[in-house]
């Protein structure tokens, strides 16, 4: 439970990130974040301790009694608005790529992903967001150093540049809160919607 995640938003409620619920309470306790409720209440350690959580509700056990686990927070005195530059790296091409082979659509465990370049390095591919994809281990082995086309291969999708940040588009198409709803929707409203910078 201390493992799951909580959404984090901005002053202005935009949403920035997305951490853990031990990270969240450290937050909170801190007095550098308040909970939001479904009613877009705010609260702080002391208020949010005290409520009483429904029976539906997750709570953590401690020793002066169940707190309820909060799924939305908002940090107090952080107040920028993501930036929309999103930096190359693995994580965010996997991110891009949604865990997903680009050649044959499978979607092994991350041990079995790496990258690979479409057009290779030693034909003159570069490494960008435009020529790198995810790859599962089969898939990069069968293709080796030759284009897709030479390997017989097709991409699910072309790379591509993204208009905002994996991560936000993971969020998006896996809310698993409820309560995370209405402040996604911000970021659903525009295909070129910012989204969090790492």
């Amino acid at each position: 439970m201390l493992n799951s995640t909580v959404l984090v938003l901005n002053r202005s409620y935009l949403p920035i990130h997305v951490t853990s619920v031990r990270r969240a309470f450290s937050l909170i306790y801190q007095d550098q974040a308040r909970v939001l409720n479904e009613e877009y209440a705010t609260f702080d350690f002391a208020s949010w301790r005290r409520l009483s959580a429904p029976r539906e509700a997750e709570c953590i056990g401690t020793s002066s009694g169940a707190i309820r686990v909060p799924r939305v927070i908002v940090l107090i005195g952080f107040d920028r608005i993501p930036k929309r530059h999103v930096r190359y790296s693995r994580v965010n091409i996997f991110a891009r790529d949604k865990f997903t082979c680009q050649y044959c659509g499978g979607k092994p465990h991350r041990s079995l992903l790496n990258l690979d370049h479409v057009i290779p390095r030693a034909l003159g591919g570069k490494t960008s967001w435009e020529n790198v994809v995810c790859s599962c281990v089969d898939c990069n082995r069968r293709k080796g150093g030759r284009t897709p086309e030479q390997a017989r291969l097709r991409l699910c999708r072309a790379p591509s540049r993204p208009n905002w940040a994996p991560l936000m588009n993971l969020i998006v198409s896996n809310v698993r809160y409820n309560e995370w709803r209405p402040f996604l929707s911000i970021v659903e409203a525009g295909p070129r919607s910012p989204g969090i910078a790492e």
